[in-house]
């Protein structure tokens, strides 16, 4: 699954901002109607769930950002931060215009501190044990996202789309990070292809309605 982050040189976004603009775009293409039933996107959309959910994060700006605004997908846009996500389609299939973006080297800071999640949010929790570039966390957070949403019923998912898909983005506490690894909330452990070891456990997925479910992890 591409996604394309607007980097703009004299305005790039908030690193949380735009990791969690990430994981909110997934789930918005996710549950589009054109990834559904049989919408448009839904033969790929069924096909690459059946497989590895791989997705590539890449940067773009100016007219890169335009002629990649330009191609079937969504726009989702967080605080400052936008993301573009399309339908998946293999890395050797890619249009050029996405093809030709750069995939290594996205890095974004935080102004200050993120403020703790509000009582009730869903919270994805990053391994405080791994330096990731904000690229390899947007996707990370992305599989974080899609495997709450797998976990989730009908009528949670849908009153989750409802209000917007709120969701946080945290660095968890090294020691809350074995009890949340381990308590059955769906973890995310990468596949080894850039950056970090494989079976690597990088996010957990702490949505409210997961809380005492025995989920199986996934890469």
């Amino acid at each position: 699954m591409p996604l394309v982050v607007r980097l703009e040189r004299d305005a790039p976004p908030a690193r949380t901002d735009a990791l969690e603009t990430a994981a909110r775009a997934v789930l918005v293409l996710l549950s589009d109607e054109r990834a559904v039933g049989a919408g448009e996107w839904a033969p790929v959309v069924h096909a690459w769930q059946d497989s590895r959910i791989r997705k590539v994060v890449r940067r773009a700006r100016g007219a890169e950002w335009r002629r990649a605004a330009a191609l079937p997908g969504i726009t989702v846009t967080g605080r400052e931060a936008e993301v573009r996500v399309f339908p998946p389609v293999p890395l050797d299939g890619w249009p050029k215009d996405l093809a030709r973006l750069q995939v290594s080297g996205t890095e974004l800071d935080d102004p200050g501190a993120p403020a703790e999640p509000a009582d009730g949010v869903p919270v994805l929790w990053l391994s405080p044990a791994l330096e990731m570039s904000a690229g390899k966390a947007m996707a990370q957070a992305g599989h974080g996202a899609q495997l709450a949403w797998w976990g989730l019923a009908a009528a949670e998912r849908e009153s989750w789309r409802a209000a917007g898909f709120p969701l946080a983005v945290r660095t968890a506490e090294p020691a809350a990070w074995a009890a949340l690894t381990t308590g059955g909330l769906p973890v995310v452990r990468d596949a080894g292809f850039t950056e970090i070891p494989s079976g690597s456990c990088t996010v957990v997925a702490d949505h409210p309605a997961l809380r005492g479910s025995t989920l199986p992890s996934a890469g």
